[in-house]
């Protein structure tokens, strides 16, 4: 029997939106969290497995490891295209029963992954399998900013984000374990394996709230094309490139830089995700309090970092403190994400949603950015100053938004 929150009388297709759910108890809101935190770790892990196997990966299907790299930046195209596309579509579906579609989308196309049989159909299914990501992620912060008083959902929304967190954290070292010592394929397989357990624990504590009013794609079409949702949406593309552009190229310069053995790598890998995980709560926490203003301030904090992290990279001692630092710049997608879901009234569905395709449009541009500077004979240090024009982008992004805001 699924759960479901009874209306009193019967939905039709209303052009606005509303974010209110009945009051549920305590544990039932943390059953839901939890449930979605789940898919948010299968999906981050699935997001990130494909960079900690890229030797496997190229050595079983016989291409090189630039050739893998192209399959994440198949899965990251996936997630540009997929977001608004599949939030303007499912825009007519209640939450909970869009939020099941995609999950069961996104197991079967990792299980699709793990059974590829070459490199073009890999890099085929790992396009399909970003298709949903955005969409999951923005639905879910939706879902639980509906179940907390305004003041407290920009901590709801980082709770739900955490899982991409706890991802770097666990579930990457762990897909890359299995996919090293048993097969890449595994690796896959493990993230269908924890999608369809998220399809299972969203169907039972996931109530279905039939007050929710949806809405027609062509009028989440027009209430999306707002100015104020568009510069959202730079910030973000602009702001955290610079995130991308650094972590990305951390690996060489630990090795060519820093010059310290290749087991340090991992050790690195796991700062920059503590990093993240305490900035993903902090993250929260401040726009709960200062709102919209946080992210200006987050802004200027990823500029100054980012500066300063090209004179730590000669020492590991100095290095590992910076890479904690650049991980803290992660703390503007909570309150992002909020944002977007304010002022993209009308449209929170494909505003929400879009949030993570302008992140992962950072993922692009950042590493090429990046990739020329150090092409151009800059050095492997050279991310850090390239991330703080971008991050200084943003900011002017951020001023435009602000000023218009407060017109």
């Amino acid at each position: 029997m699924e759960p479901t929150i009874n209306k009193p009388q019967d939905v039709q297709t209303p052009v606005t939106d509303s974010l209110e759910q009945p009051k549920l108890s305590k544990g039932a809101i943390w059953m839901i969290e939890i449930a979605l935190t789940i898919g948010g770790f299968g999906i981050g892990t699935g997001e990130f497995a494909t960079m900690g196997l890229m030797p496997p990966i190229a050595a079983g299907l016989g291409v090189s490891e630039p050739q893998v790299g192209h399959v994440i930046s198949a899965y990251a195209l996936g997630v540009v295209v997929g977001a608004p596309l599949l939030a303007v579509f499912g825009a007519k579906l209640f939450h909970r029963n869009l939020l099941l579609l995609l999950m069961s989308f996104y197991a079967i196309a990792n299980i699709a992954s793990a059974l590829a049989p070459n490199y073009q159909t890999l890099l085929g299914f790992r396009f399909i399998a970003g298709l949903p990501h955005g969409t999951y992620f923005g639905v879910a912060a939706l879902v639980v900013a509906s179940l907390v008083p305004p003041s407290q959902r920009g901590k709801a929304v980082s709770r739900v984000m955490v899982g991409l967190t706890v991802a770097i954290l666990i579930g990457n070292p762990m897909a890359t374990w299995l996919g090293q010592s048993i097969s890449w394929r595994y690796a896959f397989a493990l993230v269908g394996g924890i999608s369809v357990l998220t399809v299972g624990l969203i169907y039972i504590y996931v109530p279905l709230n039939q007050n929710q009013l949806r809405n027609n794609p062509l009028a989440e079409l027009k209430a999306f094309n707002r100015p104020e949702v568009w510069l959202a949406l730079m910030i973000g593309a602009t702001g955290f490139a610079g995130v991308f552009c650094v972590f990305s190229y951390l690996a060489p310069t630990l090795l060519n830089v820093t010059q310290v053995d290749q087991n340090w790598i991992p050790v690195a890998m796991a700062v920059f995700g503590v990093g993240c995980f305490c900035a993903n709560f902090l993250g929260g926490w401040l726009f709960d309090k200062f709102q919209f203003k946080a992210v200006g301030g987050l802004l200027i904090w990823s500029i100054l970092v980012l500066l300063v992290y090209p004179s730590t990279t000669d020492s590991l001692w100095t290095l590992l403190p910076a890479v904690f630092f650049v991980g803290t710049i992660a703390a503007i997608s909570p309150p992002l994400q909020t944002h977007l879901m304010d002022v993209a009234v009308g449209a929170r569905t494909l505003g929400a949603a879009s949030h993570h395709a302008a992140f992962n449009t950072a993922n692009a541009i950042g590493p090429m950015l990046g990739g020329f500077a150090i092409s151009a004979g800059m050095g492997w240090s050279s991310t850090g100053y390239v991330g703080a024009a971008t991050a200084i982008l943003g900011l002017m992004f951020f001023g435009l938004a602000w000023k218009r805001g407060n017109a």
